[in-house]
C-alpha cells in the first residue's frame, strides 16, 4: 500500500527525507522570507542534490492532515516498503534483532509515533499488514518527525504466518496486553538476550486471539496511577526502551 505524489510539510520531515535519500525528491518549496537556520540546511541539502527549489506561497492552502508547513514543502515519491525476508537479511543495528509488529493499528498518528519510538530505540524495522493499516503518507511521516525516512517497513499479507516465520528464525514474540500475566519489568534477562518481536494491537480491541496464541509472552505495563491503560505508542516506547536498557547491560545467553 504505497502513496504516490506526496507532499511532506515541516522542517523535520523535509530534512530527514533529504538526509536519508531513500525517496525520489521532485521539488522543494520554501517561504521566500524564511529566516530559520533549519531551513538553510534543508535548502543546502536540496541544492547539493540538484533538487529544484521554488517559493512557497505563505497564503496558500495547507492540507488539514499535515498541519502547518513551517515554511517548507517537499514533493517526494513514496517511501520504499520491503518484503519481510529483506528485513531479515539486513544486519541488525545492535547485538540482537528487534522488530515491531502492528496488529490492526490503523491511526496514522499512532503509527507515526510508533515509528519515531522504534527508530529512536534502534529497532531494526516495523511489520505492518497490507490491510487494516494506513498508507505511509504525509500524516504518518509528520507524526514520526522524520523517523519514517530511516526505519525499514515491511508489509505482509498474514500476521500469523509472519510471526511463525520470525519464530522459526529465532525470534521470541512478546505481546503488549494490559491484562497480561507478567510485568515486562519482571521478565528474566535471558529473554532480552534473544532476538525479539514486539507485537502491539489496536487500542481497545488489542491483539487478536489468533495472533495472541503465537506469543511466547503476554506482558503488561504496571500502572500504579489511576488510568487503566496507555496508548499504543506509549506502550511501544516502554517495551522498546526496556529492551534497550537490558541490552546495555551484560546479558547471559538467550534461552534455548
Amino acid at each position: 500500500m504505497t502513496v504516490q505524489n506526496q507532499r511532506l510539510h515541516g522542517v523535520h520531515c523535509a530534512l530527514e527525507a533529504l538526509r536519508a535519500g531513500r525517496r525520489e525528491i521532485h521539488r522543494l518549496r520554501v517561504r521566500a522570507d524564511h529566516k530559520r537556520s533549519e531551513l538553510g540546511e534543508v535548502i543546502a541539502l536540496a541544492e547539493s542534490a540538484g533538487v529544484p527549489i521554488a517559493d512557497l506561497d505563505p497564503g496558500g492552502p495547507v492540507p488539514r492532515d499535515v498541519g502547518r508547513t513551517q515554511g517548507v514543502e517537499l514533493e517526494v515519491g513514496p517511501i520504499p516498503e520491503y518484503p519481510l525476508e529483506q528485513l531479515l537479511s539486513t544486519p541488525p543495528r545492535g547485538e540482537r534483532r528487534r522488530l515491531v509488529l502492528l496488529d490492526r493499528v490503523e491511526d496514522p498518528q499512532n503509527v507515526g509515533s510508533i515509528i519515531r519510538v522504534a527508530e529512536a530505540a534502534a529497532a531494526d524495522g516495523l511489520v505492518m499488514t497490507q490491510r487494516r493499516a494506513p498508507p505511509l503518507g504525509p500524516a504518518v511521516a509528520r507524526a514520526s518527525a522524520g523517523a519514517l525516512e530511516w526505519l525499514p517497513v515491511a508489509r505482509v499479507g498474514n500476521l500469523s504466518n509472519s510471526i511463525k516465520l520470525l519464530k522459526n528464525q529465532g525470534f521470541w514474540a512478546i505481546g503488549a496486553d494490559p491484562k497480561g500475566p507478567e510485568s515486562v519489568f519482571a521478565l528474566d534477562d535471558r529473554f532480552f538476550a534473544a532476538d525479539l518481536l514486539f507485537v502491539l494491537g489496536a487500542e481497545g480491541p488489542g491483539i487478536r486471539e489468533g495472533v495472541g496464541r503465537l506469543l511466547d509472552h503476554r506482558v503488561r505495563i504496571p500502572l500504579p496511577g489511576r488510568v487503566a491503560s496507555l496508548n499504543v505508542a506509549s506502550a511501544a516506547s516502554l517495551l522498546l526502551f526496556e529492551a534497550a536498557r537490558r541490552e546495555c547491560e551484560k546479558l547471559p545467553n538467550p534461552p534455548s
